[in-house]
């Protein structure tokens, strides 16, 4: 595999993206509730703290924080995930902010499915701009790996320019670079449109070697045009590899493609596999039906079992079911982070169970 990773020395792997706060009333819809848990997230902070608390990575993540109490929050269970912080700090006016973008996400039953809205009115990483982090001395140590994600690209028209910045240290570090393609439309459609989504999400991609993201992504946040094909359910991967040529000549920088595969039947019962391209070969994961408790961050439970496996020195089918495995495992918790074990995720990876351990 031309992939080439580091050997294990200073950071494994560090993130550029923001950290949200989700609120969360459960199976009772807003409208209803009288109580939220609230969890941390973003969808590049969770795959740094998965990696660092599953898989024992030496992770960080590069983003903004504001200097309140939900900035304190969330810096608090940022640390409780073992993830180093570098942050371009904000104060917050004590009335409109800078604010910490909250999330609101009811987690649905059965056939009621889960509502997901958001508040990100001046929110400070939309804020960040190239020449807020000093990458030089971030990586002076060494880093392996470096990611980001297409929901931080679309938040303002300086975010993009940043990320470019970072992935560029990071590939002079020797980093390896990943993107999370998060095609979301209401966030573009504030920002440009799709047309300028596509624009600014190519240049991205030229610095990119491994992307996570489905056909949807790959056509609506790149523009690539694939053949049309009628796949028999969600999750049968041929929309996915039939747009793969058309990545191995338009991005030939792009050495690996990979994302999840899921049909939902009901908000609690989904089949779930996964699907990778691989410098022109392609692999899947086996499918399985999940009894989702809270559906949100499994994709991202998924990148950071793949991302570990590939560090790890896996080959590209084993670093999948790892990615496949700790995804769907992390479906099965609270909240949009893992609570998973290395040994839970190796044990479900070759086919374990959900029998009773004793």
């Amino acid at each position: 595999m031309a992939l080439k990773i580091l050997p294990p020395g200073g950071f494994d792997f560090l993130s550029l993206g923001a950290l949200v706060h989700r609120l969360d009333p459960g199976i009772i819809p807003f409208r209803k509730a009288t109580q939220c848990q609230i969890h941390v997230s973003g969808g590049e902070f969770n795959v740094a703290a998965n990696l660092s608390d599953c898989f024992g990575l030496s992770t960080g993540v590069a983003t903004a924080m504001v200097d309140y109490p939900i900035g304190d929050l969330i810096a608090e269970r940022v640390r409780a995930m073992g993830v180093r912080s570098f942050y371009k700090r904000f104060e917050h006016d004590g009335v409109t902010g800078p604010n910490m973008a909250c999330v609101y996400s009811d987690q649905g039953h059965g056939v009621r499915a889960p509502v997901v809205f958001y508040n990100r009115c001046n929110e400070a990483a939309a804020k960040l701009k190239k020449g807020d982090f000093d990458w030089k001395q971030i990586m002076a140590g060494g880093l392996r790996w470096f990611h980001s994600g297409g929901i931080f690209a679309a938040l303002s028209a300086t975010t993009p320019d940043l990320i470019i910045e970072g992935m560029q240290a990071a590939k002079a570090a020797g980093a390896v670079v990943s993107l999370d393609l998060n095609f979301r439309a209401k966030l573009w459609q504030i920002s440009g449109g799709l047309e300028k989504a596509q624009d600014t999400m190519r240049r991205i991609v030229a610095n990119v070697d491994v992307l996570v993201g489905n056909e949807e992504d790959l056509q609506k946040g790149l523009g690539l045009k694939g053949p049309e094909v009628e796949s028999k359910s969600k999750i049968d991967p041929s929309a996915f590899l039939a747009m793969m040529d058309a990545v191995a000549k338009q991005l030939p920088n792009i050495k690996i493609v990979a994302t999840t595969l899921r049909e939902v039947h009901t908000t609690n019962k989904h089949d779930w596999s996964a699907v990778c391209w691989v410098e022109g070969k392609t692999y899947q994961a086996p499918t399985c039906e999940l009894g989702v408790l809270d559906r949100v961050g499994g994709g991202d439970g998924f990148a950071g079992g793949f991302f570990y496996g590939l560090m790890s020195g896996a080959s590209p089918e084993e670093a999948l079911r790892l990615g496949w495995a700790h995804g769907a495992l992390l479906t099965t918790f609270p909240g949009d982070t893992t609570m998973a074990t290395l040994h839970q995720v190796k044990d479900f990876a070759k086919g374990g169970s959900a029998r009773i351990q004793r």
